[in-house]
């Protein structure tokens, strides 16, 4: 039995390749395995802000957020994508429950003080009602995995006095798989893993450590915004985490044998 973790950006909500994803997490399920399924929801929450004729502020890649942000956050992630995700997965035979920091306080959360951040110049910098998390209920999710339903977490946590906090949805999922010590969280990109030539899906490297990861980013292999994302990951392996893959472009199938079969899909990177 293994604990998975399943990253889903916004984007792939409303998208045909969902379906795949929902039919092999049916898969993963009633092989009794475990897994959680957290979503984010920026490319929505941003159109909604400019239907509404509110401003998107971002400083260096994280989004603003002030009270209003904030409504159009819940509306949005714990509101449309959340129901809307659980809809998918059911009519894929997926049996989700839709929850949020609030609920039963399963993202614990502290509001972020102000601190420096690096390409937003020397002074610390205030986010606004955007949270950091402190633990989740792990009870809670224990309870659901026993009785296979699959938990679908929106990236909004809470903190001791009920207020809503913002969080970055890769931020939750790569801290709930070291909470659960998951043995893999897997994230579902726009590619099908890390390649060696960017214009070859067929050059895609099954698997890569941390030493491997070096040797790639010195001799060029790996470059650009790959660098970021893939060292990140390799932080969640720090944390707790057993494994993460990256995975896209997904065929039938393709996510159970990346998580059952690591390295026959997409990219496993493990610590050593």
């Amino acid at each position: 039995m293994k604990t998975i973790v399943l990253k889903l950006g916004g984007e792939i909500v409303h998208s045909p390749e969902l379906d795949l994803v929902a039919r092999d997490l049916a898969t993963l399920v009633a092989g009794w395995h475990r897994v959680a399924v957290v979503h984010g929801g920026g490319p929505q929450a941003t159109a909604l802000q400019r239907t509404l004729g509110l401003e998107t502020r971002m400083v260096v890649g994280r989004r603003y957020t002030d009270p209003a942000t904030l409504e159009v956050m819940k509306y949005v992630v714990a509101g449309q994508l959340n129901v809307d995700l659980c809809g998918r997965l059911l009519a894929n035979g997926v049996m989700p429950v839709g929850l949020h920091g609030a609920s039963g306080h399963v993202i614990q959360a502290r509001r972020r003080p102000p601190r420096v951040m690096q390409g937003a110049g020397p002074e610390p910098v205030d986010l606004g009602l955007v949270g950091d998390v402190v633990g989740f209920n792990l009870p809670l999710l224990g309870d659901l995995f026993e009785r296979r339903y699959v938990p679908v977490l929106a990236c909004l946590g809470c903190d001791d006095v009920g207020q809503a906090l913002n969080i970055n949805g890769d931020t939750v999922a790569s801290q709930l798989a070291g909470a659960l010590g998951a043995d893999a969280l897997v994230l579902v990109t726009s590619t099908p893993g890390v390649l060696r030539d960017v214009r070859d899906p067929a050059s895609r490297i099954p698997r890569i450590t941390r030493a491997d990861f070096d040797a790639m980013v010195a001799d060029g292999t790996i470059s650009g915004g790959m660098i970021p994302k893939v060292e990140e990951s390799f932080g969640v392996l720090a944390g707790g985490a057993k494994s993460v893959v990256i995975v896209g472009k997904l065929r039938a199938g393709d996510l159970v044998s990346a998580v059952l079969d690591p390295g026959s899909c997409g990219t496993v990177l493990v610590a050593g």
